[in-house]
């Protein structure tokens, strides 16, 4: 089946209204102006989602979805925001029970504008059940997955408080074979992705990720997990706010080939000294972050790097080339910001390709971000031979002369 990257489009501003929507019943009914952040649609395995939330307590208003679109809905606040929402709510009393209540109560009309808006695209009606109150730790606020490892769209919207250092989230997981015909009847044009492939392009990019990590281990001694992988779209000038504004410091190259792109290698400043010290013969000269860990900072993202794409040539049966690393230390969307706009140069929406990767025995996270050119994407797409898909193995011996 194909997808047009209109209907993605289409799609996700769909969700980003309805987003808009819940947030102007939230100001209506207690005065709190909320900004909906980045809302984006997600391919990632069902396991993952929510993996942001860790160590988060949070309360959830969750909602079943029937009719022309079935699924799960679930508005995800931080526990810090109950009390200050319900103090705003018109008569708004403390009390465990008066939270609960006026929670689910201010749940359920935010979240009726937001499922009502795609109805009235869909020329339909879509039913939900009455709300659900869950206080959870992390990820168990979301629904529980009948398949950890199936892979599902996802879409996400970020709201802020301003001003109050609070957050709050809506997810929406809809049905994949429900959705993607909803996409697919929405249009299928010269643009189209086939959504299959699109799958197994993401399953690709986390075998391209678990190299990049045992050339981590390899190099260092670092034991390193590859956590994350998923492919995002969302419009152009969301792409900086994929990544925390802190600060990073890793690697950024340009990439050829089918596909083309760019590609960015971050570690938090932390995790960048403990790697760049493990690569190092000997004891740092100075104090911070010298030219010594940035020359091992280099090293380790021309590595990665390498392992990454080649993982994609070597199943798409095609050179993927890339520029040398370019070093970056600045905050996360400081660097990304200006690759986003080259992008943005011939597109409107991008797939952002992510992942994540850590490890229990030091401090240490490294992140992965691939910005690809979309008209490419899809030839690379449509020129996939689904069979060679666990070809990913790339040459050790050519990536380390």
């Amino acid at each position: 089946m194909e997808v047009d990257i209109q209907s993605l489009e289409t799609f996700n501003q769909l969700a980003a209204e309805g987003a808009q929507q819940a947030t102007a019943m939230l100001a209506q009914m207690t005065g709190i102006q909320a900004e909906v952040e980045v809302t984006k649609i997600t391919l990632m395995d069902r396991a993952d989602i929510g993996e942001e939330l860790a160590g988060q307590e949070l309360v959830g208003i969750g909602f079943d979805l029937e009719g022309a679109l079935v699924g799960d809905t679930t508005l995800v606040f931080e526990e810090a925001c109950t009390g200050p929402i319900v103090e705003a709510l018109p008569g708004g009393a403390a009390g465990d029970e008066m939270v609960e209540s006026s929670v689910k109560e201010l749940g359920n009309i935010m979240m009726s504008g937001f499922i009502d808006g795609w109805a009235d695209f869909l020329g339909t009606t879509i039913e939900h059940s009455p709300p659900e109150y869950v206080e959870a730790t992390g990820a168990d606020v979301l629904p529980a997955a009948d398949d950890p490892n199936e892979q599902v769209f996802v879409f996400k919207s970020h709201i802020e408080w301003p001003g109050e250092d609070l957050y709050f989230y809506i997810y929406m997981l809809p049905a994949y074979d429900q959705l993607t015909e909803l996409m697919a009847d929405s249009g299928t044009g010269e643009d189209a992705v086939p959504v299959d492939k699109l799958s197994v392009f993401n399953e690709m990019t986390k075998e391209g990720t678990a190299t990049a990590a045992a050339n981590v281990t390899q190099m260092t001694g670092i034991e390193t997990d590859a956590e994350v992988t998923q492919i995002s779209f969302a419009p152009v000038e969301d792409v900086p706010k994929q990544v925390d504004n802190k600060a990073y410091v890793g690697t950024a190259v340009e990439f050829s080939g089918t596909p083309s792109g760019y590609l960015m290698i971050l570690f938090d400043e932390e995790s960048a000294m403990n790697v760049a010290e493990a690569l190092m013969p000997m004891e740092p000269e100075g104090e911070g972050f010298t030219d010594m860990h940035e020359s091992a900072i280099e090293e380790m993202g021309n590595i990665m790097t390498s392992g990454f794409i080649d993982g994609w040539a070597n199943v798409l049966e095609t050179s993927v080339d890339h520029t040398p690393p370019r070093v970056v230390h600045d905050m996360g969307r400081a660097i990304i910001d200006p690759l986003a706009a080259q992008v943005g140069q011939h597109q409107e929406h991008a797939f952002i390709i992510e992942s994540h990767m850590q490890t229990a025995d030091l401090e240490f996270g490294c992140e992965i971000h691939a910005l690809p050119d979309d008209a490419e994407l899809r030839q690379a797409l449509e020129e996939l031979d689904v069979a060679r898909k666990d070809e990913t193995e790339p040459d050790v011996e050519t990536i380390f002369e």
